[in-house]
Formats: C-alpha cells, sequence, structure tokens
C-alpha cells in the first residue's frame, strides 16, 4: 500500500501576511508545497490530501489543487473550529485554529493507510520524503504504535527576521526519539539557537540539536490515539483564547507513557521555509540554486 501526503494548509500565515500556501517561489510560478507534493510523488506516495478551510477552498482548490490533475490523487478535508467532541464547544471570542494535531485529526474519515503530515509553506528536500517513504512502506502498530519523524539540524532552520517555533528532540543510544519539546519563540544565537518565550524552562540549545519540522510518519491508528486525548486537552486549555494542541505535544505524551515508538530519520536535505514575508527572496534564491544543480526541473507542471 502506498502512503498517504497530508499537507497542513488550512493557516492564513498571520506573521507572513497573506495566503502563503500558494505564493509562488519556483522558477515558474511553484509554490513551496509544489516541491513537497513533487518529492513525495517520486519517492512513492500515491495520493495528497490536501487539509484547507472552507473560506479560501475556491481560490485553494484553482490556484493548488487544479495543477494535480492526471499527476497524483488529491482529496480534501477541512480544519473547522467547530469541530470538537461533545459536549465541547467554541468559547465566545475563540478565533484561532487548535493547531497541528486537531488540523490531523481533520483528516480522519478520509486516510485510512500510512501516512505522512508536513506544514503546507515548509520546504523539506528529496532525501527526507525518500526516507519516510522507505519507512511508511513497512510502518505497522502491533504491541505500541510506531512512528517517524524527519529530523533536522536547529541550526539549519532558524530565520534572521524573527523567532520561530520549533521541536526540540532529544534522541535515545538506538536513534528513537526520547522526548520532544515545542518552543515557540527561538532566535539565533551564537553557533546555536535561545528561546525567547518567558515561560520555557530550557532557553539555549546547541546548533547541531535535532528538531521537528513537522514532517512526521504515522499508521492511522494515530487518529484513534488523538480521539481519546482530544478531550483532556480541551479540558485543561480549552477555554486560553489562543491555547493551540501541536502534535509533538501528543507524541511526546504517547513516548513518555510507552504506547509509542518514533524513529527519527536524519536527514541532509535543506530546509527552509517562508514564516516572514522577509524569508522569501532567500526561499527563491535557494530553490533558484537546486534547480540550476539539476534537483528539481526548471517547470514541475511542465506538459
Amino acid at each position: 500500500m502506498k502512503p498517504t501526503l497530508v499537507v497542513l494548509a488550512a493557516g492564513m500565515g498571520s506573521r507572513y501576511g497573506g495566503l502563503k500556501q500558494v505564493d509562488p517561489v519556483g522558477p515558474s510560478g511553484e509554490a513551496i508545497l509544489d516541491y513537497s507534493v513533487f518529492d513525495a510523488k517520486r519517492a512513492g506516495f500515491g495520493k495528497v490530501v490536501f487539509i484547507i478551510r472552507k473560506d479560501f477552498e475556491a481560490e485553494f482548490k484553482e490556484k493548488v489543487g487544479k495543477k494535480y490533475e492526471g499527476l497524483i490523487p488529491v482529496d480534501y478535508c477541512y480544519q473547522d473550529i467547530t469541530d470538537l467532541p461533545a459536549p465541547f464547544t467554541v468559547p465566545e471570542g475563540r478565533a484561532k485554529p487548535w493547531g497541528t494535531a486537531h488540523a490531523i485529526r481533520s483528516a480522519r474519515a478520509v486516510v485510512k493507510e500510512p501516512f505522512a503530515a508536513i506544514n503546507a509553506d515548509d520546504f523539506y528536500g528529496r532525501d527526507a520524503f525518500a526516507k519516510l517513504a522507505q519507512f511508511l512502506q513497512t510502518a505497522q502498530s502491533g504491541d505500541k504504535y510506531h512512528f517517524a519523524m524527519v529530523g533536522y539540524r536547529l541550526d539549519l532552520t532558524l530565520s534572521k527576521n524573527g523567532s520561530v517555533a520549533r521541536g526540540v528532540c532529544q534522541l535515545n543510544p538506538d536513534q528513537t526519539l526520547k522526548t520532544v519539546v515545542e518552543h515557540v519563540k527561538l532566535v539565533p544565537s551564537g553557533t546555536g539557537a535561545h528561546d525567547e518565550d518567558p515561560a520555557a524552562v530550557e532557553k539555549d540549545f546547541p546548533g547541531d540539536a535535532r528538531v521537528s519540522m513537522n514532517l512526521w510518519g504515522f499508521t492511522p491508528e494515530l487518529f484513534d490515539a488523538l480521539e481519546a486525548r482530544f478531550p483532556t486537552w480541551l479540558e485543561k486549555n480549552g477555554q486560553l483564547p489562543k491555547s493551540e494542541w501541536y502534535i509533538p505535544f501528543v507524541v511526546d505524551e504517547l513516548v513518555q507513557e510507552g504506547k509509542a515508538d518514533v524513529a527519527v530519520l536524519p536527514t541532509d536535505s535543506s530546509w527552509f521555509g517562508v514564516t516572514y514575508r522577509e524569508d522569501k527572496p532567500f526561499v527563491m534564491d535557494e530553490i533558484a540554486k537546486l534547480v540550476a544543480a539539476g534537483e528539481y526541473p526548471q517547470s514541475l507542471f511542465a506538459k
């Protein structure tokens, strides 16, 4: 069974200032996510599922989904702030989506095979998808969940234009995940990074620390875990106006409880993303270099 690529594309990019998921960065007008789909397809993924919002459905399908007709099967799921388990309801004044775990949960009725989950606005690289596809093609859950994540060097994932959120990992001797902690205000500091969040307990990290860039490999049993844990999270955090349920939170809980192991797949792929509008020229330059080196064609959609 070929794995599925789940693309988290429901965020509008508030810091970026627009629908950055469809913003062109490639030499023929490609968006970042076009390169992810291209890499996933040549690695052996058989389908793409986009997690979007209803309010920009028409624009997204016209500018993004239409390009893949005849290339790879595409499906859509919708992250809806009201998609909550009973008896929970959206608190008055809540406008912020519920986070990446909630976004992945949106695909529970559509995805029945092992899958990768990625951010739409991150460039992950060919090697990352190849390694994850190899893992997913044989992934099965037994006495515990068997998941994977691609691990990037922290110092190669920072932005010069502001703080970023990263899941900082500690590894076991067998290169499985020991723990992952989300740090939401990381900035470059010396050869590593510093967390400017006042609530962060751990502040400073070396440049070679492995981080999650939300390139995960899951079996569909993850949806059972999400359903079981979402009510507990909502009880504790659901009334906070800006609380977000991040997928690293769920994965870390499962690991600490002995209910999952997570293979950390190190990659030499280049990672880059557009968190701030000022990041875009750098991303365009990096993609141009990869095209010039023959890693990608001049046009991903040339007939």
